[in-house]
C-alpha cells in the first residue's frame, strides 16, 4: 500500500511540475509556454531516470566492492533477503559526518550509501545494521522514489530560477511586442519562490516517512535498540561535524545533515522529525504494534 501511495505521489509531483513550468513559461511572452513545456519534460524525465546518480554525485560517494567491505555486504545482503528486495548497490561517502541515505527510482535500481564517519570503530556493526535496515525500509516502501525525484526537482527548479535571474539581469528576455505583458512581479516571484517551494515540497514529503522506515527497520532486525543507539550517536555527530550536503538532498539522510550548519531560515530545512521522539518510539517498542 505504501509503495502504491508513493508511486502515485511521484506521478502527481512530476505532472504538477510540468504544468507549473508551462504556466510560468507563458508569463514571458509568445512561445514561452512551449519553452516551459520543453523544460518541464526535460526536467521531469531527468528527475525520474537520473535522480539516484545526482544524489550519489552530490554526496561524493564511491562504489565499494565486497572484497573491500565484506561486513557491509554481508549485512545488507542478509537484510535484503529478509525484506524480499533485490540487493542494492553499495557506496561510501568520504564525508566525516556520521550519516547514511538510500536513493533510486525502484527497489531494482536502488543504492545505499554510508558516510565514512559512521563506519567502525565510530559505530558498531550492530548499530550499522539498524541504520541499514532503516534505509532498506525506504527502499521497500519506495520512499526513495519520492525523495529522489523531489530532490532532483528541487535542484532543477533552483537552477532554472538562477537562469531566469541571470537572463533578467542582462536583458536576456529581449524586447518584443509582448513586453508589456511581461510582469516583473511574476518574474521576481518565480526567481524567489520557486526554490523555496521546491524545498518546502521535499520537507512535506520526508518527515512522516522516517517514522515508517524506523518501524520497518526495527521489525526487520527484530529489535529497535540498535537503531535507537545509532540515532542518538548520529544526532550528536551531525551537530558536531558540519556537512556540506546540498540542502536539496538533506531529506534523503537518516538524520538531518544540516544540523551543524549555520543557515539563514534554518527551520525551513528541518526535514526530519525530532530524533529524540524517534528514539522514544523505538524503545517503547511501538514498532511491534503499529
Amino acid at each position: 500500500m505504501n509503495a502504491l501511495r508513493n508511486t502515485l505521489k511521484t506521478t502527481v509531483l512530476l505532472a504538477g511540475l510540468a504544468g507549473v513550468l508551462v504556466v510560468v513559461g507563458g508569463l514571458f511572452g509568445r512561445g514561452g509556454a512551449l519553452i516551459g513545456l520543453g523544460l518541464g519534460l526535460l526536467l521531469v524525465g531527468g528527475s525520474y531516470w537520473f535522480s539516484d546518480k545526482l544524489a550519489i554525485r552530490a554526496a561524493g560517494a564511491v562504489p565499494v566492492s565486497e572484497r573491500q567491505m565484506p561486513e557491509y555486504y554481508a549485512i545488507v545482503r542478509e537484510l535484503a533477503d529478509k525484506a524480499a528486495i533485490p540487493m542494492p548497490k553499495l557506496y561510501v561517502s568520504p564525508d566525516p559526518q556520521p550519516n547514511a541515505f538510500a536513493t533510486g527510482r525502484s527497489p531494482r535500481h536502488a543504492a545505499v550509501a554510508v558516510n565514512q564517519g559512521m563506519l567502525p570503530p565510530n559505530f558498531s556493526w550492530d548499530e550499522l545494521r539498524g541504520v541499514l535496515a532503516h534505509e532498506l525500509g525506504h527502499v521497500a516502501n519506495r520512499d526513495i522514489l519520492v525523495g529522489s525525484v523531489a530532490a532532483a526537482l528541487a535542484v532543477g527548479i533552483t537552477y532554472l530560477a538562477q537562469m531566469l535571474q541571470f537572463a533578467a539581469l542582462f536583458g536576456g528576455f529581449g524586447r518584443s511586442d509582448d513586453d508589456e505583458r511581461q510582469n516583473p512581479i511574476a518574474l521576481l516571484a518565480t526567481i524567489i519562490l520557486a526554490p523555496l517551494a521546491a524545498m518546502l515540497l521535499q520537507m512535506a514529503l520526508s518527515r512522516g516517512r522516517e517514522y515508517g522506515a524506523d518501524r520497518y527497520g526495527a521489525r526487520l532486525v527484530g529489535d529497535g535498540e540498535p537503531l535507537a543507539r545509532a540515532l542518538a550517536k548520529l544526532e550528536v555527530g551531525a551537530r558536531r561535524v558540519p556537512s556540506h550536503v546540498d540542502p536539496a538532498h538533506a531529506q534523503a539522510y537518516i538524520v538531518n545533515p544540516l544540523s551543524g550548519r549555520h543557515l539563514t531560515f534554518k527551520s525551513l530545512f528541518m526535514t526530519h522529525p525530532p530524533t529524540e521522539d524517534r528514539i522514544r518510539r523505538l524503545r517503547a517498542r511501538e514498532w511491534q504494534h503499529a
